[in-house]
């Protein structure tokens, strides 16, 4: 029951750079370097400690699965997981997410939307005033 895949990213002139660092660079930092180019919100959480369902979904990763699904929308994206795939809960299906380097340090809630697009009909009848002069057929 998973939708198709979202990269809605924009296609990119060179090497992808996030803090002045590569991807390939930023693989190679532990995650205590990785979170000091954090934004604070990202760092105050993994100086906290991760809670264990994040702790096993990273796991999960690490143990060279290419996709995973997961209920944690909130989980932080690190750059080991760029370049697979993960499947996130958005309250109704697991919307698949391909990891791409763009994504390092946002959270997988942002690429699986809860809400869906509203696009509204025309009114039936009865539904104003002046539609009950509107004939039928």
């Amino acid at each position: 029951m998973a939708k198709k895949s979202s990269s809605r990213l924009p296609k990119r002139k060179g090497e992808y750079t996030y803090r002045g660092k590569s991807v390939d660079e930023l693989k190679e930092l532990s995650i205590e370097q990785f979170a000091e180019l954090l934004p604070a919100r990202e760092r105050r959480t993994i100086r906290r400690g991760l809670p264990d369902g994040h702790k096993k979904v990273l796991d999960k990763f690490r143990a060279g699965k290419d996709s995973v699904r997961t209920h944690h929308r909130s989980m932080i994206i690190f750059p080991e997981m760029v370049g697979k795939q993960i499947a996130v809960y958005n309250g109704k299906e697991f919307v698949n997410v391909d990891v791409q380097p763009e994504m390092v340090g946002h959270r997988f809630g942002e690429f699986a939307q809860t809400r869906g697009r509203v696009s509204h009909g025309s009114a039936g009848v009865g539904a104003t005033r002046s539609s009950k002069f509107v004939p039928l057929k």
